[in-house]
């Protein structure tokens, strides 16, 4: 049974950068209201104002600003329908799952749980589908056949890294060539999220039968993160024009239940030769569409192609909240 009630929300993490983001689209958004904040005991009993560093180009909104941060205890949490989690991996553990043994629906932007098989990785604008581990999208994956092989390079900002992040004499004037750890989490994650689910609907089953190779670099961008991306597909591939025609009429059923942070266009397609560039791209529809640009042949594989992507939105904040509103209108969210 659907909701569409307006569901308490609580941002765990609020502090923090991902914290910081999901502040401002929650109060954006017409089927949540911001009940609590939490943080760490040093910011505990202090209003938000006072605990927070606001580092978001928006100003921090004035619902917000004398909300007294709690510490992340289930317990100081009654009343809220739903729990945003920025926390990072360091604390994200053990704390998410408190939450979750309490009853809270937990949506998170942390690593801990994302290969549990009982945990759907979703992006809200891919695989919802995952959700029938919980209580479909997969036509435009599925038109051309499978996909074999992959090679992605990743040119990733430094929001990605939180706050204070890469040292500026760093990244200034720099790439620095390793993210620890993310070029394994990538490639197992892309195949989780491809996957399916198991007959019973009991856990995720990670796709078997592709090769992703990843190379990721931190590169001095602030928001948007950039991937050089060549696919080799197991089949006849398709044409250019038949991928960019795939891509542009790529919907998701988040869009079909009228759920507030879902694009009106999932994936922009730019015919134009020097795009997507962060500065330029990163906040096509509102943050939460893809912009993919370059679809030209691969003499290696079958194509090859840039996209960008808003990592702090629909990479972190925007995709949980999407989660939440696709979980509610389901009736995930009781």
């Amino acid at each position: 049974m659907s909701s569409n009630r307006v569901l308490n929300a609580a941002v765990l993490g609020a502090t923090g950068t991902v914290g910081q983001r999901f502040i401002v689209l929650l109060s954006q958004n017409p089927m949540f209201k911001i009940h609590s904040l939490g943080a760490s005991e040093r910011s505990a009993g202090k209003p938000y104002a006072q605990a927070t560093r606001w580092k978001m180009s928006e100003q921090m909104p004035e619902n917000v600003r004398n909300i007294v941060v709690k510490s992340c205890d289930p317990a100081l949490y009654e009343g809220c329908d739903v729990v945003f989690s920025g926390l990072d991996a360091s604390v994200a553990g053990d704390v998410e799952k408190a939450f979750l043994e309490s009853e809270f629906a937990v949506f998170s932007n942390a690593k801990n749980y994302r290969m549990a098989e009982d945990v759907p990785l979703c992006v809200p604008v891919v695989n919802t589908d995952h959700y029938a581990v919980v209580a479909a999208q997969r036509a435009a994956r599925d038109k051309f056949g499978p996909i074999s092989r992959v090679i992605v390079t990743t040119l990733q900002a430094v929001s990605g890294a939180g706050y204070p992040g890469v040292a500026s004499l760093d990244i200034l004037d720099n790439i620095v060539p390793l993210i620890s750890g993310e070029e394994p989490k990538m490639e197992a994650e892309v195949l989780k999220i491809l996957g399916g689910v198991s007959s019973d609907a009991s856990v995720c089953s990670p796709l078997q039968d592709l090769r992703v190779s990843a190379t990721c670099n931190r590169v001095p961008v602030v928001d948007g993160h950039t991937e050089c991306v060549s696919l080799e597909f197991a089949g006849e591939p398709p044409s250019i024009d038949a991928i960019k025609q795939c891509l542009r009429e790529y919907t998701c059923e988040a869009q079909d239940l009228g759920c507030f942070s879902a694009p009106a266009q999932v994936i922009n397609v730019s015919e134009e030769e020097d795009r997507p560039q962060p500065r330029l791209d990163r906040n096509a529809g509102a943050g939460m569409s893809v912009t993919v640009g370059r679809i030209r042949p691969c003499p290696v594989f079958h194509v090859r192609f840039t996209l960008l992507v808003h990592n702090t939105i629909l990479g972190a904040a925007g995709a949980s909240i999407l989660n939440a509103e696709y979980a509610a209108k389901k009736g995930y969210i009781v």
